[in-house]
């Protein structure tokens, strides 16, 4: 009986000696800290980018049109001066081409009503002499002349020089075109409003 006492004693100071050593929690031995590990991202974390940030560019007015182009892009902030003059050529070359071909169908659309009328009339008259058409061979010259805005029409003035030929003869075209748009319309295109020949 005795023996058995002192087994249990014996075995009761070793179990509260290992309790001691393993059940206190005094960090690393070193001293350190101890951190948690966190567990890798399954997917890398990305910053949403920043909104850049839009600076509206106007447009450069210059020559003697300035003050009207400017006041046009006032009333109408799509209107862009460098491609109304692409759209200047593209339109020119587009017009002696379908007036060459008495192309009415293509002609109708890009002119204003008295315009239609009277350039109708000449590929009549131009028919009925059997006289060759002359076709254009090259634009020389485009410059803005003068622009306006008024009662929200605008008005340009382009100053024209170009080459045309009816496969013998050749002669200079020498002319000022005045495109015209409604700026509350829908409608992007101009159509041409008048033609005067240039001194």
């Amino acid at each position: 009986m005795i023996d058995v006492l002192i087994a249990a004693a014996i075995a009761l100071f070793v179990l509260s000696r290992l309790y001691v050593a393993l059940g206190r929690d005094d960090g690393p031995p070193d001293g350190r800290s101890r951190t948690p590990v966190q567990a890798p991202s399954s997917a890398p974390q990305t910053q949403e980018p920043e909104p850049a940030t839009t600076i509206e560019r106007r447009p450069i007015f210059y020559g003697p049109a300035a003050d009207g182009l400017e006041a046009i892009y006032e009333a109408d902030n799509s209107f862009d001066p460098d491609a109304f003059r692409d759209g200047a050529r593209a339109a020119y070359e587009m017009i002696v081409g379908a007036y060459a071909n008495g192309d009415r169908k293509a002609l109708k659309p890009l002119l204003d009503t008295d315009v239609y009328e009277a350039w109708d009339a000449a590929i009549k008259a131009r028919d009925e002499s059997g006289e060759a058409p002359f076709e254009l061979l090259r634009v020389r010259k485009l410059e803005i002349e003068n622009a306006e805005l008024e009662d929200n029409v605008a008005r340009i003035v382009v100053h024209y020089e170009a080459e045309l030929g009816d496969g013998e003869r050749t002669r200079r075209a020498n002319e000022y075109w005045t495109y015209m748009r409604d700026i509350r319309s829908n409608d992007p295109n101009w159509v041409l409003d008048d033609v005067e020949a240039a001194p």
